[in-house]
């Protein structure tokens, strides 16, 4: 099926000669098979260093974004599975055992140190320009060898470095779109050397990165097999369709190793003959929901588990809203980080937390964490229509409390815009 290597249409989608018939869930179902599969309900993981990378080995990935308005987004993942969690587990988890490392998964991430063969693919990739933008970045490292030669020699005398610690001997500047990288070619040439695998970040200083050659930081018992991009493939599909729980073809191709997936149809086709994946059909009452749906085969489990919802407060890059198209099929419910539109144009909040309550998402918070004060402000509550009953208002703010122990506030602050149930039981 030549030019449908990189399509999910029907017509590019291989007749599996033993498919079996589709698993028939219903939208409530597909709900909570979604959330379990994200750990987000039932048992929780303990509160340890253990606990987190157990959840950090079942989802894959968690997302690192330099907004901290209340906490780095890759600090409340794990929390928001195993509740309040002292940071130097995670710490302890990065430096000191080096189980998880920084990587590219759906994008910046900490990704369990395990699971390098599927990174070294990309690796592999970058450093012979396969793809635009590897292409991109490799012919200007190759412009420019005094400063690669000018970084590694460096780390190798005097690392573990900073960006700051080096010297800018680029002979031609990164080309820079609306002046972002300016005069920061010495962080390009480190990031194309970190994508290639030849240095790793092994600490930070504040918000600042830490730099070391990756043949001196990664243990010994770091698997490093060289394995092939449809092996990659299917790896990463049965890790994304364990975390998803239930998913498309687009849904995979947007989580966990995002858009590094070759030909996914064929592969997931595979996966089902193999007796690993079975495909679904959701039974909604205006019809079936649209597209090829998938589940791990051990979804039966999660079907006869007895359900043990929670509610809890969700980073805005949390893996299980991190795409934004499911999430509305899911939950029915549009949302959208506003850290980026101008405030006279934002609907809700700055910094909107989404509110997990059992299998819905029943509305939305802007808290900030005041750190000098060590105050957790809530600024805005947006109950979903429907939920602003005692019931959903007391367990929200519940989530809030369990939040504001997590940052260690001495108080809570409710603004006094914030009306109706959710005010009432916040301010309770």
């Amino acid at each position: 099926m030549a030019g449908c290597s990189n399509s999910f249409s029907a017509a590019c989608w291989p007749i599996a000669r033993s498919t079996p018939a589709p698993l028939e869930l219903s939208p409530v179902q597909a709900r909570r098979v979604a959330v379990q599969s994200q750990l987000l309900a039932g048992p929780r993981f303990p509160a340890t260093a253990d606990g987190i990378f157990e959840v950090a080995k079942h989802i894959g990935c968690f997302q690192i974004d330099p907004i901290s308005v209340v906490a780095r987004t890759h600090l409340l993942v794990p929390f928001s599975r195993v509740g309040s969690y002292d940071v130097s587990e995670m710490d302890r988890l990065l430096w000191d055992e080096k189980r998880l490392f920084h990587y590219w998964a759906h994008a910046a991430s900490l990704v369990p140190t395990e699971q390098f063969p599927i990174h070294r693919v990309l690796m592999r990739r970058y450093a012979r320009g396969a793809g635009t933008w590897a292409t991109r970045l490799k012919v200007w490292a190759d412009e420019n060898p005094r400063l690669r030669r000018h970084v590694l020699l460096q780390l190798r005398k005097r690392g573990p470095l900073r960006t700051r610690d080096f010297v800018d001997h680029s002979h031609r500047g990164y080309p820079s779109s609306g002046g972002w990288n300016e005069g920061r070619n010495v962080d390009r040439m480190l990031d194309y050397l970190w994508t290639t695998g030849v240095v790793a970040i092994v600490g930070r200083e504040g918000g600042l990165r830490i730099w070391d050659l990756a043949e001196r930081w990664f243990p010994d018992w770091t698997p490093r097999e060289p394995i092939r991009e449809r092996e990659a493939t299917r790896r990463s599909a049965l890790i994304a369709l364990r975390a998803l729980g239930i998913a498309t073809p687009q849904q995979v191709n947007k989580h966990f190793t995002r858009g590094r997936y070759w030909d996914l149809p064929g592969t997931i086709d595979g996966l089902v003959r193999e007796g690993l994946v079975v495909p679904v059909v959701v039974r909604a009452d205006g019809g079936t929901w649209p597209g090829k749906w998938f589940a791990p085969a051990n979804i039966d489990e999660l079907l006869v588990t007895d359900w043990e919802p929670l509610t809890t407060l969700l980073s805005p890059f949390d893996n299980l809203i991190a795409d934004r198209d499911r999430t509305r099929r899911l939950f029915d419910f549009d949302y959208t980080i506003e850290i980026y539109v101008p405030k006279t144009k934002r609907k809700y909040g700055y910094y909107v937390m989404p509110v997990l309550h059992g299998d819905r998402l029943v509305g939305r918070l802007d808290p900030a964490f005041d750190r000098t004060d060590r105050v957790l402000r809530i600024n805005g509550a947006w109950p979903e229509p429907g939920a602003d009953g005692d019931e959903t208002a007391a367990a929200a703010a519940a989530a809030v409390h369990d939040l504001a122990t997590f940052l260690n506030a001495s108080s809570l602050s409710v603004d006094r815009g914030i009306k109706g149930r959710w005010k009432r039981a916040l301010a309770a």
